[in-house]
């Protein structure tokens, strides 16, 4: 059997409900959820600096690359035990973050990127079925780790999330509305990813 794993990046500026929204996906689809490592970070440190990127960028594709092995082997199993080995599944790990977020953020924050760093994101950007791409139109919701309440602001964060995706020519839905239109957008936006890798 042959198992492909369809990463799915819910991706965008903060306060759009990426959290939120990658859970709900997990859940409809089943799927293993790889959550923001930053997030984790600033709780238990309550600060991010520049020296600390490289870690959390590593320690977040780490988890993620976990995952999608994790869910191979496990469907290598299942099919071993099922003794179809002429089966082929396509499975999903929803990641609420992923390699260029952590680009943007640095880029944003602190003018610069770690070079190893940002080579990496460049590679890992091409790992990804598909970008859910969260439009800033939802009320933001103040949070000690978020920086941009102004709306000038959150339209730039827009323009540079999706510019991100535009210049490397890579797979993205946009995902707009209420919370329930997001979600269901996204499931139907995931749906297609998952027919196209049959």
């Amino acid at each position: 059997m042959e198992t492909e794993v369809l990463r799915i990046a819910v991706f965008g500026p903060e306060s759009t409900g990426k959290t939120q929204l990658a859970a709900k996906l997990a859940a409809h689809f089943g799927a293993p959820l790889v959550a923001e490592y930053a997030r984790e970070f600033w709780d238990v440190h309550g600060v991010i600096t520049l020296e600390d990127i490289p870690g959390i960028a590593r320690e977040q594709w780490r988890r993620e690359d976990e995952a999608a092995a994790r869910l191979a082997q496990d469907a290598e199993t299942q099919c071993h035990l099922l003794n179809d080995v002429s089966a082929r599944a396509t499975r999903l790990v929803i990641c609420d973050t992923e390699a260029l977020t952590t680009v943007l953020w640095s880029d944003l924050l602190y003018g610069t990127t770690p070079e190893d760093i940002r080579r990496g994101a460049e590679r890992r950007a091409k790992n990804y079925a598909l970008y859910l791409l969260l439009d800033t139109d939802v009320p933001f919701a103040p949070d000690p780790q978020r920086c941009f309440p102004d709306p000038d602001d959150r339209e730039k964060c827009r323009r540079v999330w999706h510019g991100a995706l535009e210049r490397r020519h890579l797979p993205y839905a946009w995902i707009r509305g209420d919370w329930t239109e997001r979600e269901r957008a996204a499931i139907a936006a995931v749906e297609q990813s998952l027919k196209e890798a049959r």
